[in-house]
């Protein structure tokens, strides 16, 4: 993998803590004519960080906002999607809400941003790296973009965060939910 997707640091915890099998995106600035997409199945997640992160989500007021190291990030998850799915039906993304820390506020925005209503949806294996691996912060990281290009970081093992017994029922579940087959 030499690929990151950048996410809030609280959601990339949600993950990897198994609070969360999915990623929900809209895209934004620096997605291009295209617009987005997973368009890598596997992926480092690439912790960010802003002010009010903690409010936009449903976690407790005083759940732990994992602080930005000075210079450095630290790549502690990977992921591996395992399905994907625009959902154009805002009752249908609704319908979510018990499988993400998002508030709702933040979820309607991110459905209705531009003129093309909806969200990407993935539902994907999180795994921890172990040991975790530290970088230093470069320019090319920066910006309003979904994607950034790593390097390699071999020499760490990568342990699934799920059993796969409670892996698979949360695939079956949100599959049933977003009328998916789950392949």
């Amino acid at each position: 993998m030499t690929v990151a997707f950048k996410e809030w640091a609280l959601i990339c915890e949600a993950l990897g803590s198994g609070k969360q099998s999915l990623i929900l995106r809209k895209g934004g600035i620096a997605e291009g004519r295209a617009g987005f997409n997973f368009k890598h199945g596997e992926f480092f997640l690439f912790p960010t960080w802003f002010h009010e992160q903690l409010a936009r989500t449903t976690l407790p007021a005083d759940t732990p906002v994992p602080a930005p190291l000075e210079e450095e990030i630290e790549i502690t998850y990977a992921a591996a999607v395992e399905w994907t799915r625009l959902v154009t039906d805002l009752a249908v993304v609704r319908s979510l809400r018990a499988h993400h820390v998002w508030c709702d506020e933040i979820v309607e925005e991110r459905f209705r941003y531009d003129e093309t209503p909806g969200l990407h949806v993935a539902f994907v294996r999180i795994f921890r790296l172990e040991p975790s691996r530290r970088l230093r912060m470069e320019p090319r990281f920066g910006g309003c973009r979904s994607w950034v290009d790593m390097p390699e970081l071999d020499g760490s093992a990568l342990v699934s965060v799920l059993s796969d017994e409670e892996h698979e029922r949360r695939r079956a579940e949100l599959a049933g939910i977003l009328g998916h087959s789950g392949t």
